[in-house]
């Protein structure tokens, strides 16, 4: 089988030197011989609470167990209702689940992708305890919002930022809106570690306290248990990689947005492909660079046939999946997300890639709609 011309995604030693930085951090905390909750992880948590300009962080085992955690420490459980985008990854609605909740499918903007305070409050009832905006594809969401209508219900604001480390909405980093929120550093994060590995982030002394005892068995001090937790703890290794990542990624971050304008300069004006879209006082740091087409399958395959690799984000929208047909949605309950759904595509964009392989995809597009345009 031949290997792919461009990759959707590579690690690449971006920028140069970073990953002899990784080598070494690794080589370090592992000499440290402290491998659960080691130093390393305390320095993390607090130099993550402070670029994001929030209280605490806590590290956990990934950013699944993050959302579960934030949803817990706020109190969530059986009988509330959470709204969350019907446009998300699986991740965000089974979290809901695992905390005994109901979640409540919320349509999201068909430009930005992302759920508006707007189509949340359609979704309120007198059961909502919490909403969880996604920042999706990398775009901060319109936070103010969001802010303003958890204060008018009196419902726990709880970020999933796990795809935009480093967006801002109206100059403030997401991860600091909502009460508690969560975040993944799975490896193709914006901010990724080698595995997985997560963190909950809150000004909330009270949150924090209780999301740190419930990733550690529920214990403050070792075998005194104040309540039933789970095991999930940011990892000592990845917590070192993660310290090295931190610092590069207003670099990384850049890199990326850079990317992204040239192919939003190259790509526009073709056919009916529509290109990402940022809301008025957001930023984007393109974890993903999403466009859509209604030729979305007929270009993937072209594509893939010149070597150059992409991915569908998501092709099937929460409410039809098999999963959670027990909440009663069918086919035509979100037209929004299933719109998304069938015409999304995801281009390569990634640190390091080279200009040839971006030129490459640009002129591949290009070619496919000059015969199908």
């Amino acid at each position: 089988m031949l290997q792919p011309g461009v990759p959707f995604f590579a690690f690449r030693d971006f920028p140069e030197g970073i990953n002899r930085e990784v080598e070494q951090a690794l080589v370090q905390a592992a000499g440290g011989n402290q491998f659960i909750l080691g130093e390393e992880v305390e320095a993390f948590e607090q130099e993550l609470a402070k670029a994001l300009q929030t209280g605490i962080a806590v590290g956990v085992g990934n950013g699944y167990d993050a959302l579960v955690v934030a949803l817990k420490a706020a109190g969530v459980g059986p009988g509330d209702e959470v709204i969350v985008p019907a446009n998300t990854f699986i991740a965000t609605v089974n979290a809901v689940v695992q905390a005994g909740a109901i979640p409540v499918l919320a349509e999201p903007d068909l430009l930005t992708c992302n759920l508006t305070a707007v189509m949340a409050a359609a979704a309120i009832t007198e059961r909502t305890k919490a909403i969880l905006p996604v920042h999706l594809y990398g775009q901060a969401c319109q936070m103010d919002a969001f802010v303003q209508l958890s204060g008018e219900h009196n419902l726990i604001l709880i970020e999933d930022f796990a795809q935009a480390h480093g967006a801002c909405y109206v100059g403030k980093q997401v991860g600091c809106f909502g009460n508690i929120n969560a975040t993944s550093f799975y490896p193709t994060k914006n901010l990724g570690a080698l595995g997985d590995g997560g963190a909950v982030v809150t000004a909330d002394p009270e949150l924090a306290a209780f999301a740190r005892m419930y990733r550690n068995y529920g214990q403050e001090q070792k075998y005194h248990n104040r309540i039933i937790g789970i095991n999930s703890r940011l990892d000592t290794l990845q917590a070192a990689v993660l310290r090295v990542k931190l610092r590069h990624l207003p670099q990384l971050n850049q890199e990326r947005q850079r990317l992204a304008q040239l192919y939003l300069e190259e790509l526009q004006g073709i056919a009916d492909l529509a290109l990402p879209v940022t809301a008025p006082g957001s930023t984007h740091v393109y974890h993903i660079f999403h466009i859509r087409t209604r030729h979305r399958d007929t270009l993937q395959v072209w594509l893939a046939e010149q070597g150059i690799q992409t991915a569908v984000h998501y092709p099937v929208p929460v409410h039809l999946q098999e999963a959670y047909t027990y909440l009663g949605y069918r086919r035509g309950s979100f037209p929004v997300a299933e719109e998304l759904a069938d015409t999304s595509l995801s281009l390569p964009l990634f640190p390091g890639m080279t200009a040839a392989e971006q030129q490459a995809v640009i002129s591949s597009i290009h070619t496919f709609f000059r015969h199908h345009g």
